[in-house]
């Protein structure tokens, strides 16, 4: 389980991280640490972005 810090350290990481959401595939495109939350890119579609709690992403 992820939370926020980790979850903006990988946001903010140069190298490549593998993260995923219920076993997809995520990029993190921002994260809300005051909030616990996180937008992230499922897959390899921009379009496809969702909002959700960072204890739902896995390294």
């Amino acid at each position: 389980m992820m939370d926020a810090k980790r979850a903006k350290a990988i946001y903010d990481s140069k190298d490549t991280i593998a993260v995923t959401l219920e076993g997809e595939p995520v990029w993190i495109e921002n994260v809300d640490e005051a909030n616990g939350m996180a937008t992230v890119q499922v897959g390899s579609r921009p379009g496809n972005t969702q909002t959700v709690r960072v204890d739902r992403l896995e390294e």
